[in-house]
């Protein structure tokens, strides 16, 4: 019994080390690879629109947004570390954390940039703009070009630490950070764009 309960282990962990690794380490899915459920759509009108593509979130606009739109959690979330992994295809889009959210879909509050010529820039939506910002070159040679990019996000009280494929572009304590809010990702006013997001996962700290 022993040695079939230590079989079974040993292929747990080799057929799908990435979930044992997820599961030792507290994170857990934010998305479930399969359609949006715990996600707040934008309206159908406002000609964005975010779809579920082979596992993959898939965020579009249609090119005549009035305003940013957003795919938010409908959860929020204090202190925590966030993991998520984005392909950027054209556009302007980012990750909103201890953000809020308005009934008409407005969101405002801390961002971590994905755009050309953006990447490695904390900014605040609709609220006080640009907060910091990585040496713009040297943030641009972290980008893998229409590749996956890993971000990892940290928000520890008034302390937040941007990590960009393994890089730390952003270190910022702010006493002005919200203590909790939503998540969310964004698709950007302006010509028509896509953007896609996957392995999202979160763990809370105490």
């Amino acid at each position: 019994m022993f040695r079939i309960r230590l079989s079974l282990a040993l292929a747990a962990c080799t057929l799908a080390p990435g979930l044992v690794r997820a599961a030792d380490e507290g994170f857990k899915p934010l998305f479930n690879g399969k359609d949006l459920a715990g996600w707040a759509q934008p309206a159908e009108d406002s000609g964005a629109k975010f779809t579920v593509e082979d596992g993959v979130i898939v965020g579009r606009t249609d090119g005549k947004l009035k305003k940013n739109e957003f795919l938010a959690t409908e959860k929020g979330y204090g202190d925590f570390v966030l993991k998520a992994k984005v392909k950027f295809k054209n556009g302007n889009s980012g990750i909103q954390f201890r953000s809020a959210r308005d009934p008409n879909g407005r969101v405002s509050g801390p961002q971590a940039d994905v755009a050309d010529g953006w990447w490695g820039l904390l900014y605040e939506e609709n609220r006080r703009g640009i907060l910091e910002r990585f040496d713009k070159d040297a943030a641009a040679k972290l980008v893998h070009e229409g590749d996956w990019n890993d971000f990892v996000i940290e928000a520890k009280g008034k302390h937040v630490v941007i990590t960009l494929n393994g890089t730390k572009i952003i270190d910022r304590i702010d006493e002005k950070f919200e203590p909790s809010g939503i998540l969310a990702l964004q698709v950007h006013v302006g010509p028509a764009m896509e953007v896609k997001y996957k392995d999202i996962e979160i763990k809370t700290l105490d």
